[in-house]
């Protein structure tokens, strides 16, 4: 038996609004938190202490300091990450040296990353030597000449 024009349009307008429903319900559900976590009131956060200075000098005409919590021995011992973790952190002349721990709790620099070297004054160190009269592109670590 031949289908009418006006079922067929009944079926595929109905097929078509379950398909819509059914992505706005997933985009909904996906959404859902990211929406909550935009309604929640602000806090603010606590005031975070400030770095201890573990070391600062002028090496080859450069201002290295070196940051971070505890002591000199204590930065030693920590790990050190990407993006405020509990490690040193490192400038030459105000730009930071992104520092990599290794296993071994030596150090690389994004500057040198051939070379592990015992500690971040070290580092520090052997990356001015490495750049020369470039500077430290800011926030990356590559060579700006």
């Amino acid at each position: 038996m031949p289908r009418t024009i006006t079922a067929h349009r009944t079926r595929r307008t109905l097929l078509r609004t379950l398909f819509t429903a059914a992505v706005a319900t997933t985009t909904a559900t996906a959404l859902a938190p990211l929406l909550a976590a935009t309604r929640e009131p602000h806090r603010p956060r606590a005031p975070r202490a400030p770095a201890e200075l573990l070391f600062e000098e002028t090496y080859r005409g450069r201002r290295i300091e070196g940051r971070g919590p505890g002591t000199p021995t204590a930065a030693r011992t920590r790990p050190v990450g990407h993006h405020g973790s509990a490690g040193p952190r490192v400038t030459i002349d105000g730009r930071p040296l992104p520092l990599m721990r290794r296993a071994d709790g030596s150090y690389l620099s994004v500057v040198d990353h051939y070379v592990s070297y015992p500690t971040p004054l070290a580092a520090a160190r052997a990356a001015v030597d490495e750049l020369g009269p470039a500077r430290l592109a800011p926030g990356t670590g590559a060579r700006n000449v």
